[in-house]
């Protein structure tokens, strides 16, 4: 009785019996990510870097097996149809079942940023950025969190840290004389 009782909790709280049975680690894409950032860097044009965006994007959105890949998926095409409960449904799932994977994190920092209830979207970033620190995508979305909580000088912090992964960012331009971002001007 207690195991059915066991189990029937692990299901409302979105664990399935492959949650149970533990997730792959996630691919090691290091290197190639390495490569395509070391890229973006020696890019001579925004369209140069940009055409790099979406193998980055390829790397980031591996999943370390199909159960994982699905639901990702998922949640990915709730958000794009703004079915945000769905969405965050399916990154729960995906969290429950792969933690150590950032792209769920990142995913449901995402959706709840598009929410914009930003203070449950920084944790999932903090820790986004923890399992992959390169992820110049989690961290300049961490920029705009920040920025969205009032937290000026840190958002300023995490773009410098991302644009110097990627100096090609769109998110450049909040560093830009008159962004929100730019660095503070000191008289003399």
């Amino acid at each position: 009785m207690r195991r059915i009782v066991f189990m029937l909790g692990l299901a409302a709280a979105g664990f399935s019996g492959a949650a149970a049975a533990g997730c792959p680690p996630a691919p090691d894409h290091g290197a190639a990510l390495a490569g395509l950032l070391e890229q973006a860097r020696r890019a001579g044009t925004e369209a140069e870097a940009q055409r790099l965006v979406p193998d980055m994007w390829a790397l980031w959105a591996d999943a370390p097996d199909d159960h994982a890949q699905a639901l990702l998926e998922r949640g990915m095409t709730n958000r794009s149809g703004y079915n945000f409960l769905g969405a965050l449904q399916a990154f729960d799932a995906l969290i429950a079942y792969c933690p150590d994977y950032a792209e769920g994190y990142n995913q449901r920092a995402f959706v709840n940023y598009l929410r914009q209830d930003f203070s449950r979207a920084l944790p999932d970033l903090d820790r986004a950025v923890a399992l992959s620190p390169d992820h110049v995508a989690a961290i300049a979305g961490r920029a705009l969190t920040l920025l969205a909580l009032g937290r000026t000088g840190a958002a300023r912090r995490d773009l410098d840290r991302a644009l110097a992964l990627n100096p090609w960012l769109p998110e450049r331009r909040l560093v830009a004389p008159g962004g929100p971002l730019a660095p503070e001007e000191h008289d003399i």
